[in-house]
């Protein structure tokens, strides 16, 4: 049987997405209680980061601990994957010693690749086109917050980037409506938009985006691997950042996320991100829960639900 794995959220249903989430809630409710429950005890996760990353590293390694199991943390440094290897090999042999292998890497390509050919789940931790596990703990957030997503409106102000691909494959599984407002040049990719459909519209006008929504959520202008054009960055997206302003033209519920790190003064007014309208420090923290509700679904499936 091949394994499920977990390179954006359209590998997962509608149904098993939210059966997930509400999952990753129950966990944290559970670790919050100080219950103990290792599904996953004598199981290895690998973790394969091309990407320097906090949030990221630091909720797989805990979550996997809380679970029972144990990780290995391999950086470019530490494996011949890229430097004369072919990823199917490096796929090949790492699947027979490990349980579940987290890669966050640049090109979504070698993911996808290197997925084909293992034999045990592979779990995006990012990649130049898309951030599933990210999405997971920001829809955690929002329902924690303000009850069912389906229905409502987000308005992501920013780069076209993965995040923002993300939200759009989101928008598509969980019935929301997606506005984005990008600077000209800087929209997310067509295909993706146009799998969308309707639910998604594309505007140059971060106030029109705004305009009502339940959601207001950005990013930093220049990501990973984008730091030659940071001065470039800085001068097209003068206009775009959250402020109080914009976010008084959303709901008057509305919440704001941010994945972090975020730049303060640049895509997110202080105000804003440190105001009561904040969500950001639960979304952070829910990366671990949503995280482990994903180990699960992945790993112990039969076992989902029971304390052990």
């Amino acid at each position: 049987m091949k394994p499920r794995h977990f390179l954006t959220l359209l590998d997962l249903s509608s149904v098993e997405l939210e059966q997930l989430l509400r999952r990753a809630i129950d966990l944290k409710a559970m670790h919050r209680r100080g219950e103990t429950y290792t599904p996953l005890r004598q199981r290895t996760m690998a973790m394969i980061f091309e990407k320097s990353s906090t949030r990221t590293r630091v909720s797989f390694e805990a979550g996997m601990s809380h679970l029972g199991g144990s990780s290995l943390f391999l950086s470019p440094r530490d494996t011949h994957l890229g430097r004369g290897e072919p990823i199917e090999d490096t796929a090949r042999v790492m699947s027979r010693m490990v349980d579940v292998i987290v890669i966050r890497a640049f090109e979504h390509d070698m993911v996808v690749r290197f997925a084909e050919f293992s034999l045990v789940p592979v779990v995006n931790a990012l990649t130049d086109r898309y951030h599933p596990c990210q999405l997971l703990a920001d829809i955690q957030t929002y329902i924690e917050a303000r009850g069912p997503i389906k229905g409502r409106t987000a308005a992501w102000i920013g780069d076209g980037n993965n995040v923002c691909h993300s939200w759009i494959n989101a928008a598509r599984r969980f019935g929301f409506n997606l506005n984005i407002a990008t600077p000209a040049g800087y929209e997310p990719d067509s295909e993706v938009v146009a799998a969308a459909g309707s639910c998604v519209t594309l505007t140059h006008d971060p106030k029109l985006a705004a305009s009502g929504a339940d959601i207001v959520v950005t990013d930093t202008w220049a990501s990973m691997g984008q730091e030659s054009e940071k001065t470039q960055r800085l001068k097209d997206f003068s206009g775009y950042m959250v402020d109080s302003r914009l976010m008084h033209l959303a709901h008057k519920d509305a919440v704001f996320m941010h994945c972090l790190p975020a730049y303060r003064g640049y895509e997110v007014d202080p105000a804003v991100i440190d105001g009561p309208q904040s969500v950001v420090w639960d979304e952070a923290e829910n990366r671990l829960h949503a995280q482990k509700a994903l180990l699960e679904f992945l790993l112990a499936p039969a076992g989902s639900g029971q304390k052990r």
